[in-house]
């Protein structure tokens, strides 16, 4: 078999490029007497990894020109004074757009959270309002990583019209808003979609048939070179946490694709780090951007 010489679709360099736009629009709106935008974070706990995502998103947005703040609650906080919170940020005309990262502890009720969020302040897109805009293709705020993944295939100027995208995982933060974005008439879009999951019996035969894969499932190296059809598009969301002594952290960060074999088989697809993850935070900046001027309005 041929190998094909791919092209990575770099989510750094594309974020980076974004993130000087936004900062551009800002600077002029700030020069012209409006407000900065104003995201805020709610940190429950201290999982390493929304550790991670919360300070990635906090730099962010002082290198765009947004306020941040970040409000912090030991994993012991109880579910009602969370949601009082939630209630004083809804009601805080200087705050923009706010975020409850996502995992929480056990003993608090997810779903009720997300849907005590404003929706006109729900900048992750999480809240049932927004879902349902997104789903029938109106004006809402899209969950960042389908988001991020959209607007990177539509800067690399992919080809999605008539193409069959395999979307693995049926997450409702990642899978399902993923599979509605790529069916939405448009660029990108248009696309034949088939969702595979954990019940899928022959994801294999269906990936063989992508033109497109992306791979969300949360399973290292999942998707291996002999589930893999010569010029596909592969995008990997996995970030898993691999134990790795040789690393300073202890650990490597590795994505739903065994990219080494896979990736000489494919026209394009993301690396793991800096593919997907910075244009996962650069759509919470899009989103942020677009609640402040919602608020003008």
């Amino acid at each position: 078999m041929k190998e094909q010489t791919y092209k990575l679709l770099d989510g750094k360099a594309t974020s980076a490029q974004i993130k000087q736009e936004i900062a551009a629009e800002v600077a002029a709106r700030v020069a012209a007497g409006k407000k900065a935008p104003h995201l805020v974070a709610i940190l429950v706990g201290h999982d390493g990894g929304s550790e991670t995502y919360v300070a990635a998103k906090i730099k962010t947005c002082a290198e765009v020109g947004f306020r941040s703040s970040l409000i912090r609650f030991e994993d012991d906080v109880t579910e009602e004074r969370l949601l009082s919170e939630i209630e004083r940020l809804n009601n805080d005309p200087e705050v923009h757009g706010f975020i409850v990262q996502l995992p929480l502890p056990k003993h608090i009720n997810e779903q009720r959270i997300i849907e005590a969020v404003n929706p006109s302040k729900d900048v992750d897109g999480f809240h049932p309002i927004n879902v349902g805009r997104m789903s029938i293709g109106l004006p809402c705020f899209v969950s960042a990583t389908p988001q991020g993944i959209i607007e990177l295939l539509r800067r690399y100027n992919i080809e999605t019209r008539g193409k069959h995208c395999v979307v693995l995982g049926r997450s409702n933060i990642v899978g399902k808003p993923m599979a509605q974005l790529l069916l939405h008439k448009g660029t990108p879009g248009d696309c034949t979609v088939t969702v595979c999951h954990s019940r899928t019996p022959n994801i294999k035969e269906l990936c063989l048939q992508a033109d497109i894969i992306v791979a969300a499932l949360g399973v290292p190296e999942f998707l291996k070179a002999d589930m893999v059809r010569p010029g596909a598009v592969i995008v990997d969301v996995g970030t898993t946490r691999v134990p790795d002594a040789s690393r300073k952290s202890g650990f490597k960060l590795t994505g739903d694709v065994a990219f080494d074999e896979v990736a000489p088989l494919t026209s394009y697809i993301t690396p793991v780090p800096g593919g997907v993850g910075p244009m996962t935070i650069i759509s919470l900046m899009l989103n942020t951007l677009a609640a402040a001027k919602q608020a003008e309005d």
